[in-house]
């Protein structure tokens, strides 16, 4: 995790009143907004009904073409997406040095801090985020809020359940898309029958502060995320954006209830190519601050091997890429971005 401790405490850029240079990012027309007149290819990002009788086909027919969907009638109460979202915004809300009190160690993954993408980026990214990824929130709950550590710890807990409850069910569906099961998925399966979880997920506690000079910034640099998929929930100032072929750059704006998912690096390998990892990125605004909430799930222990799913290669294939471990897959991506899937592709995959 990058250091915060700048002469720009990331704590503080909402107050700012000029964009410093060290946020300042050169963006040419192909980073710019879709116009307004583009409406008809926004509304083609899909919003699918998970009651709807033909949802296995709805999701994979979403995953082939955009790698992103929304979700309605997803069983999440609205309750408790309202709670997580009152929990970010009043730890944002706090002065910095006492967001700083939960600021993530060098080696750890839980904690205050700028985006862990931020190493390959020149510039500095206009947000802030808190990470939750195992049991050490806790200590710095009962840090930052002694009074409220009970109330806290217990909707981050019934948050983490019921999105993996969620994400769980999403799995299951999209592969049976592909014909295929969770137990044709090798190290699932035994994670299964063990009786243990199947992938870890992560919450990340997004803030994009009001910015002085929103066009000229960037909440949230261009990346896709390692997992299996990931699932956001948005308040209701827009600024998630996902990258579709010609189209561009394409808003995802939000909708009361309706949550947004993305499909990552990791369900690319495993559906051989098929369902592509979608690029996203968060800008900000000049008038309101955002808060999104995103559960990151679906990455095994770092010594499983990973590769396609055997029955949707099939037995002539091609395989397009070569088996790595869990573990050796993220060390790649810490070395070269978004170049990982491109650095496990097989080369000739017809031989």
């Amino acid at each position: 995790m990058p250091s915060i401790t700048e002469d720009v405490s990331i704590g503080n850029l909402g107050s700012l009143q000029t964009l410093p240079d060290s946020f300042t990012w050169k963006l040419t027309a192909a980073d710019s907004l879709l116009p307004p007149s583009s409406a008809a290819v926004k509304k083609s990002i899909p919003i699918i009904n998970l009651f709807d009788p033909d949802v296995t086909t709805l999701l994979g027919n979403a995953c082939k073409t955009w790698g992103v969907f929304q979700i309605a009638n997803h069983g999440i109460p609205q309750k408790l997406l309202d709670d997580i979202e009152s929990l970010s915004k009043t730890f944002f809300d706090m002065p910095s040095e006492r967001k700083l009190e939960a600021a993530s160690s060098d080696k750890g993954v839980s904690g205050y801090g700028e985006p862990r993408i931020s190493p390959f980026f020149e510039k500095k990214m206009w947000s802030e985020g808190l990470t939750i990824a195992d049991g050490s929130y806790r200590n710095q709950f009962l840090t930052i809020w002694p009074r409220d550590y009970t109330k806290y710890c217990g909707i981050v807990e019934e948050y983490k359940g019921e999105m993996e409850k969620l994400a769980r069910r999403l799995l299951s569906t999209i592969l049976g898309s592909l014909g295929v099961t969770v137990d044709d998925i090798e190290w699932a399966h035994k994670a299964k029958k063990s009786g243990s979880k199947m992938g870890s997920g992560v919450i990340r506690l997004n803030h994009y502060p009001v910015c002085p000079e929103p066009e000229r910034a960037m909440g949230l640099a261009a990346h896709t995320d390692s997992c299996l998929l990931t699932i956001v929930h948005q308040s209701n100032m827009g600024g998630l954006q996902v990258f579709k072929g010609e189209s561009g750059w394409v808003t995802v704006e939000p909708i009361p209830g309706v949550l947004v998912v993305n499909i990552g690096d990791l369900f690319h390998i495993l559906s051989n190519g098929k369902f592509p990892s979608v690029v996203h990125r968060a800008r900000v605004n000049k008038t309101r601050s955002r808060i999104s909430i995103a559960y990151l799930w679906g990455g095994p222990a770092g010594d499983v091997e990973i590769s396609p799913i055997s029955k949707i290669v099939g037995p002539v294939g091609p395989c397009l890429y070569r088996p790595v471990t869990w573990s050796e897959y993220l060390r790649i991506k810490f070395e070269v971005f978004d170049k990982a899937l491109e650095a496990i592709r097989v080369v000739n995959p017809t031989n």
